[in-house]
C-alpha cells in the first residue's frame, strides 16, 4: 500500500517537458536535471550532440519523429543510473570506441525495471549494455554496426551480472556477438533476429536458468555458443547458414540439465556440437542439409537424443571416441535402409548413424576431397557388413520409418 501511495503521489504531480532545437530547452540533459521523479520528457525531431547524458531519476523519455542522439564517435551516449526509467523512440548513433573501456551507446547501471524500446542504434561499439541490472526490458530495437573483426568490435546487447532480463523482438547485426550473457540468471531472450555478426549470434557464459525462444540466428561467424551454464532452455529457434571451419548452429561446452526442443538447424557446417555436456534433452528438432547434423564428443554423458528428424545432412552424427554414454532413440534418419515388417512405423533393425568415413573426415579434414567417391561408399558398406571401427553402442534401436511432422 505504501509503494502504491508513493507511485500515485509521483504520478499525480508528474510534469511533461518538451525538448526541441532552437528553443530555451534544447538540451536533453538540462531537461533531466530540471525534471522531478515520474516526469515525462518529450524530445522532438532533431540532432542532439551532448556529452554523456546521465539519467539519475525515474523518468519517461520519449523521442517524437526519431530524434538523433549523436555521440560524435567520442562519448558514451546515455547512462541510466536510476530504476523505473523508459527510453523509447530515439536514433542513437556514433558512440565512442575504446580498446580498454566498454563504451556503450546506452548503459544501464545498478538499476531495476528499466525499459529500452523502439530505438534505432547505428555505428556503436557496445549497443545496449546492462551491468547489475534487474527486471529490465530491452525490446523492439534495431542495432546495426560495422564490425570487421573480433578485436575492434563489441556486442550488440551485452548483459553482465544481471537477473530477470527480457530481451525481445530486437534485430541485431554487424557486431562481435549479437547478444552476450555473462553471469545472467532467470532471463528470457525471445523473438530476436541476430544475423551477420562476426563471432556469435548469441553467446552464453556462466548464465543459469535462462531461456531463448523463437529467435533466428542466421549467417553469423559461429552461430550460438552456450558455455559453462546449466538449466538453459532452447526452444523454437532457427539456426540457419552458419558456415565456416569452426561454425556451428549451437556450440555446447560444459553445460548440464538443459533442453533443446522444436528448433530448426538448416545449412550449418555443424548443427550442434556437444563437448562436456550432461543431461541434455535434444528432442523434436529438425536437422536439414547441414554438413554434420550432430557432433557429440566422448566427454558427453547421459544426453538423450530422441524424436528428431535427420534429413539431407552430409553426415548425421560424428564422435571422437568409442565409449558411448548417451541415448539415441526413436529418431527419423533419411539414410536408414532398414525395413518394417509389422508396419508399426518403427524399423525392425537398429540404425547406426556414425559412418567410418565420417570418423575419418572428422580426424583428417583433407579427406573430404573424397566425399561421395566410390572408395568412401565402399568403406561404409564394408563397415556395415563387418563392424569394427564405429562405436558399438551408438545406435538408434527404434528408428522411425517416416519423418515427424
Amino acid at each position: 500500500m505504501l509503494i502504491s501511495l508513493v507511485v500515485f503521489t509521483i504520478t499525480a504531480h508528474a510534469k511533461t517537458w518538451i525538448v526541441r532545437p532552437a528553443t530555451p530547452l534544447q538540451k536533453l540533459q538540462e531537461a533531466i536535471n530540471n525534471a522531478m521523479p515520474g516526469d515525462t520528457i518529450i524530445v522532438e525531431h532533431g540532432v542532439y550532440r551532448e556529452p554523456t547524458i546521465v539519467v539519475n531519476k525515474p523518468l519517461y523519455i520519449k523521442g517524437v519523429g526519431c530524434p538523433v542522439l549523436d555521440g560524435q564517435k567520442k562519448n558514451e551516449i546515455m547512462v541510466i543510473k536510476s530504476s523505473h526509467v523508459v527510453i523509447e523512440g530515439f536514433s542513437v548513433q556514433h558512440s565512442g570506441y575504446s580498446g580498454y573501456n566498454d563504451i556503450a551507446a546506452i548503459r544501464i547501471v545498478n538499476s531495476r525495471n528499466v525499459t529500452i524500446r523502439n530505438n534505432k542504434l547505428d555505428d556503436t561499439f557496445f549497443g545496449i549494455y546492462s551491468q547489475h541490472a534487474v527486471s529490465c526490458t530491452i525490446a523492439n530495437n534495431e542495432l546495426r554496426s560495422n564490425a570487421i573483426n573480433e578485436v575492434t568490435s563489441a556486442n550488440g546487447i551485452h548483459c553482465w551480472k544481471s537477473d530477470s532480463m527480457q530481451i525481445m523482438n530486437n534485430t541485431i547485426t554487424g557486431h562481435r556477438d549479437g547478444i552476450y550473457f555473462e553471469f545472467v540468471t532467470h532471463s528470457t531472450i525471445k523473438n530476436n533476429v541476430s544475423t551477420g555478426n562476426v563471432r556469435y549470434g548469441l553467446h552464453f557464459m556462466f548464465s543459469n536458468d535462462d531461456a531463448y525462444v523463437g529467435n533466428q540466428f542466421r549467417n553469423n561467424g559461429a552461430g550460438v555458443a552456450v558455455m559453462f551454464s546449466k538449466g538453459v532452455t532452447m526452444v523454437q529457434n532457427i539456426f540457419f547458414e552458419n558456415w565456416g571451419s569452426a561454425a556451428y548452429g549451437i556450440l555446447l561446452k560444459e553445460i548440464s540439465d538443459s533442453r533443446i526442443q522444436h528448433n530448426r538447424f538448416v545449412r550449418n557446417t555443424t548443427g550442434i556440437y556437444m563437448e562436456g555436456t550432461n543431461r541434455i534433452n535434444v528432442t523434436q528438432n529438425v536437422f536439414y542439409n547441414n554438413g554434420w547434423a550432430l557432433k557429440i564428443q566422448a566427454s558427453c554423458n547421459d544426453n538423450t537424443i530422441t524424436q528428431n528428424n535427420f534429413q539431407a545432412n552430409s553426415f548425421d552424427v560424428a564422435t571422437n571416441g568409442t565409449l558411448v554414454l548417451n541415448t539415441f532413440n526413436s529418431n527419423y534418419w533419411d539414410k536408414y535402409e532398414g525395413y518394417d515388417l509389422n508396419h508399426d512405423g518403427v524399423g525392425d533393425v537398429p540404425y547406426r548413424p556414425v559412418s567410418v568415413y565420417a570418423m575419418i573426415a572428422e580426424r583428417n579434414p583433407v579427406t573430404m576431397m573424397l566425399f561421395r567417391s566410390f572408395i568412401a561408399s565402399l568403406l561404409d558398406k564394408a563397415e556395415k557388413t563387418i563392424p569394427g571401427f564405429i562405436p558399438e553402442n551408438l545406435k538408434d534401436d527404434q528408428p522411425r520409418m517416416k519423418a515427424f511432422k
